[in-house]
């Protein structure tokens, strides 16, 4: 039996609003960090680029909306879907970021490696990966999402081993650094972040038995593998700018 309602609520009384997702998905590609973006196929903001993301159904969790809106409007396998860890970002309720109506979003973001490319779909006339810092002016708040999305991005590779992640199975502390330098954007200096990273208990292990890589001049670079860490401890805090 269901609970009678406060004395004195009246549901009318409230207008009613959408609750939408967006969609912050970045990857690391050619050296610089990508964000997929969708160009919108309908209005309002019909032919700019935007996250991607839509409306929740009635019966669903923001966190199945976020899949499925993903899913419809990238191209992308439900099984390629199903496998991203997507954290909620927060949430955006300004009255008049969409034209449409009141609508209220829950924004959520992952950093993942070698995702396929995306293709259009649903509302969605293409889909794209972008250079992060090359996006230029997004449709609604997403500008705003995207920025926030970056720096949540950042804080978890300075608490987390994520970023070993988006190197190979057998990587150089170089390798790894380059990932840092990616997402932050700041130039690490080298033997203070070897230092940090070797001293950090189970961020990395040297890759037994694989032969050291060389490139260009100098003795070749030792290899290593991921760790069985999940968090880091002390966090490698990324330098003030």
């Amino acid at each position: 039996m269901s609970a009678a309602a406060p004395e004195g609520y009246d549901p009318s009384a409230f207008e009613p609003f959408a609750v939408t997702v967006d969609l912050a998905v970045f990857t690391v590609r050619a050296s610089r960090l990508h964000v997929l973006l969708v160009e919108r196929g309908a209005e309002p903001y019909r032919g700019r680029w935007a996250l991607p993301g839509g409306f929740l159904l009635p019966r669903e969790s923001a966190g199945a909306a976020a899949r499925r809106e993903l899913a419809e409007e990238t191209g992308l396998s439900d099984d390629t879907v199903s496998g991203l860890h997507l954290e909620q970002l927060r949430t955006y309720s300004d009255p008049d970021r969409d034209p449409r109506m009141r609508v209220v979003s829950v924004a959520h973001t992952a950093l993942v490696p070698d995702l396929p490319e995306p293709r259009g779909g649903g509302d969605a006339a293409r889909a794209r990966w972008w250079d992060a810092g090359r996006t230029g002016p997004l449709a609604f708040d997403h500008d705003r999402i995207l920025a926030d999305a970056r720096d949540r991005v950042g804080a978890k590779l300075e608490y987390t081993c994520l970023a070993t992640a988006f190197c190979p199975p057998h990587f150089t502390l170089g390798e790894l650094q380059q990932v840092y330098e990616t997402v932050w954007g700041v130039e690490l200096d080298r033997p203070n972040f070897r230092r940090k990273v070797l001293a950090t208990p189970g961020f990395v292990q040297p890759a037994e038995g694989a032969p050291r890589r060389t490139g260009g001049r100098g003795k070749p670079a030792a290899l290593y593998r991921a760790g069985d860490a999940t968090a880091l401890h002390p966090p490698l805090l990324r330098p003030a700018r």
